[in-house]
């Protein structure tokens, strides 16, 4: 049988990551350039196209050993197609990927969700690898969502399975699980409850504008105790937990992994018992049914940055019976 090789790539709204894997996904080289969505498709899938000739060329192997693609986007995707509807933080709306392929590109190409990615890499080669059943769930700038049912990527009738950042969860008010846990919204939510604290509590916060603190300093304020960062964070895992806990309820997974940035920088220096994840599973179980949660394990995400380019690439060794009707 001929050698084979397979590309990974996660396209993000700041920087594209590729990865070229051998027949066995093992991570043979690894690139990242910036997006720069304002060129519009064309233009970042030139950058696209810029890793993946940086990868092959880093290993220095054939083109031709090249069995397929997967390609990780920030937002919606048509199921079985390489079109993408809407991907709000590239503001692209019905593009059709396939069409920027250079014509010296003769592999396969799947597109398929960033976050459904990640949890299909941390399925197959990370956190819950050797489950059937699994819900990842991953907290960053947003909240975004993966199911794998039965062992199999599982994206429902319209391809939208996974997305529990869109739960609401506060009936009244129509409130979105993103809006409470993603780090974005929860910035923005900062200036509102500081111009309600103590001069001792907007002493801390002078001079720093929320828009722009990252996951790791909202986390160093947390871990200080701060008040406001205390508050974002307990808000979020509350919320975080009582979606988990009802997912738990729906769907029974036998694993439940949380990742992404915020989720990633709570992790460092805290108190065992009373990590960030911790505190959702324990909140996700008060919501749960009798049993419904024995069992269930709740684990960090295991492959940092790599779970999306290690999750397309498997995604699209399993899948290539249909890459292939994909791209006749």
């Amino acid at each position: 049988m001929a050698i084979g090789y397979w590309l990974g790539v996660d396209l993000g709204g700041t920087k594209v990551l590729s990865g070229l894997f051998d027949d066995n996904l093992k991570l043979l080289a690894r690139s990242k350039h910036p997006t720069s969505a304002e060129g519009g498709p064309a233009a970042v899938f030139g950058r696209i196209v810029q890793g993946v000739e940086a990868v092959v060329r880093e290993a220095g192997i054939d083109p031709g050993q090249i069995h397929g693609m997967g390609l990780g986007i920030p937002g919606q995707v048509e199921v079985g197609t390489t079109r993408v509807r809407f991907a709000p933080n590239l503001a692209w709306r019905d593009v059709d990927l396939k069409t920027f392929m250079p014509p010296s590109w003769g592999w396969p190409l799947v597109v398929e969700n960033d976050v459904r990615m990640g949890t299909y890499g941390e399925f197959s080669h990370g956190a819950a690898r050797g489950a059937r059943n699994v819900f990842g769930v991953f907290v960053g700038t947003g909240v975004g969502g993966g199911l794998i049912l039965n062992g199999d990527l599982f994206t429902g009738f319209n391809g939208h399975a996974g997305e529990v950042g869109h739960l609401i969860v506060h009936w009244r008010k129509g409130t979105e699980l993103e809006h409470i846990a993603g780090r974005k919204f929860m910035m923005a939510r900062a200036v509102d409850i500081l111009g309600d604290s103590p001069k001792r509590v907007r002493k801390e916060w002078k001079n720093v504008d929320p828009a722009s603190v990252r996951s790791s300093e909202l986390a160093k304020y947390y871990l200080k105790d701060d008040p406001i960062a205390v508050q974002l964070v307990d808000d979020a895992a509350r919320a975080l937990g009582a979606a988990i806990g009802g997912v738990v309820n729906l769907l029974s997974p036998e694993i439940v992994v949380i990742g992404g940035g915020v989720t990633m920088a709570l992790l460092q220096d805290t108190v065992p018992g009373e990590s960030f994840i911790e505190r959702i599973w324990e909140i996700a179980q008060r919501y749960t049914l009798p049993g419904a949660a024995t069992g269930v394990r709740c684990v960090p995400a295991a492959l940092g940055d790599d779970a999306g380019i290690i999750g397309c690439a498997a995604y699209a060794k399993a899948h290539l019976p249909a890459l292939a009707a994909n791209v006749a």
